[in-house]
């Protein structure tokens, strides 16, 4: 068999609530998670029949293996379930920047487990990959699917909703990134603020963008200034270019606007300058 060659997606977060610490030392969630079309490549290949291990190679020199260990925790988990014995060679292409509240590392767990699902036809239910994947990190089961949804527990209880416009999407990433872990414990010694899922589900499926600016919010953007102040200055200058759909992804520090003005993107990010990476993407719908 060649090399199996897919497209793994990030996400953004349109709305975030942390309920609680529960007493596993996971955050009980509340939240709305959209895929979009920005996505790593991972080139999938099983090892020559005299290989002794996985072979996992990510070509971004700022993760280290104790940074990014996802891909390997996915295989594992699959061969100790499915007890196959082949090993596969895994080089993973990154585009979504890491410390971003993109899902980057998530979605390279959730989109290697399928691609080895398919390429040794285990045959295994997406429900059965989604209880896998909720083994590997909160926001893994979300990638089974990758589709609009509303996501509780620590990010596994997924319900697609609907979103009726088309979205284009402006990312911009500082270079100080924020640490997931960091991020929770800093949001633990304060009141955070809480926001109304149910409107923002009903203002994406009704189109209404009006609504939608009022009611988005990041509960996790307060603790996240903490460690990255620029994201405040970002947000700002993204709506004084004139978008009204502006927050913080996940535990930062990515902030995105959403739009479905394209020109208004592309002129965006011709002009907006400054000591961070800038991306274009679509919300997959």
């Amino acid at each position: 068999m060649g090399t199996t060659v897919i497209k793994s997606y990030a996400k953004i977060n349109i709305c975030l609530n942390v309920l609680g610490k529960r007493k596993d030392g996971y955050h009980e969630l509340d939240m709305v998670m959209l895929p979009i079309d920005l996505h790593d490549t991972i080139l999938i290949s099983k090892e020559k029949a005299n290989a002794k291990n996985h072979n996992i190679t990510i070509d971004d020199f700022s993760v280290t293996s104790q940074q990014y260990n996802t891909v390997t925790s996915a295989i594992e988990k699959l061969q100790s379930k499915y007890e196959f014995n082949d090993l596969f060679r895994v080089f993973v292409h990154k585009n979504i920047p890491i410390q971003a509240g993109l899902g980057g590392g998530s979605s390279n767990a959730a989109f290697t487990v399928k691609a080895i699902n398919k390429i040794l036809k285990l045959n295994a239910p997406d429900q059965e990959l989604r209880e896998l994947c909720e083994t590997l990190g909160g926001d893994v089961p979300f990638f089974v699917d990758c589709k609009p949804s509303r996501c509780k527990g620590i990010g596994e209880d997924c319900t697609p909703i609907e979103v009726k416009n088309d979205y284009y999407v402006l990312i911009i990433k500082p270079k100080a990134g924020c640490c997931t872990k960091d991020v929770y414990e800093e949001g633990d010694k304060i009141k955070l603020d809480v926001y109304d899922v149910e409107k923002v589900i009903d203002c994406l499926k009704n189109g209404d963008d009006e609504e939608l600016a009022k009611c988005i919010g990041n509960a996790l953007e307060k603790p996240a200034l903490k460690f990255v102040p620029e994201i405040a200055d970002i947000e700002k200058a993204l709506r004084d270019f004139g978008f009204k759909i502006v927050m913080m992804s996940g535990s930062g520090s990515s902030v995105f606007a959403l739009s479905t003005d394209k020109n208004l993107v592309n002129n965006a990010f011709k002009t907006i300058e400054g000591n961070f990476k800038v991306i274009k993407a679509k919300v997959l719908r």
